[in-house]
């Protein structure tokens, strides 16, 4: 069976002003159970800001390779396209990333109507917070964007 890749053409991504190695499109938005799902597209051979779940998330590799690291740095775990995982809330701090190209994840994330992700900074301090009430302003704009 061969894989063909996703046709990128009609997906306008979005960029976090936070960070250069990742762009987002949110796909959808269930008000009833309260749960993100997200297209998430990181730069090969980057890695993004420290972060941790304070949320469940599903996770599929759609494309290339996604890579984890521990705080410090280490590789923790590369997931292949295909890869399917279930990532509790609060997980250690990590950073993801491409693989030599490219990565491309769908991310369903389970917000329970509050927070999602909390960036930190390298002192492991939180100086950023992402939640429910963010991605519906997030999808908001990417719809009055596409207008």
């Amino acid at each position: 069976m061969s894989f063909q890749e996703l046709d990128q053409a009609n997906i306008v991504w979005q960029q976090l002003p936070i960070e250069q190695h990742l762009s987002f499109f949110v796909m959808s938005l269930d008000e009833d159970n309260k749960i993100v799902d997200v297209l998430i597209k990181m730069s090969a051979n980057q890695k993004v800001f420290l972060h941790r779940h304070t949320a469940p998330n599903y996770m599929l590799v759609l494309s290339g390779e996604h890579r984890l690291y521990a705080a410090d740095g280490t590789l923790k775990d590369v997931r292949p396209a295909g890869r399917y995982t279930a990532s509790p809330a609060d997980v250690e701090p990590h950073r993801e990333g491409g693989g030599d190209t490219d990565v491309l994840v769908l991310f369903s994330i389970r917000s329970g109507g509050g927070s999602c992700y909390e960036v930190l900074d390298d002192d492991h301090n939180v100086v950023a917070s992402l939640g429910w009430e963010d991605f519906k302003g997030l999808y908001a704009a990417q719809l009055e964007s596409l207008q």
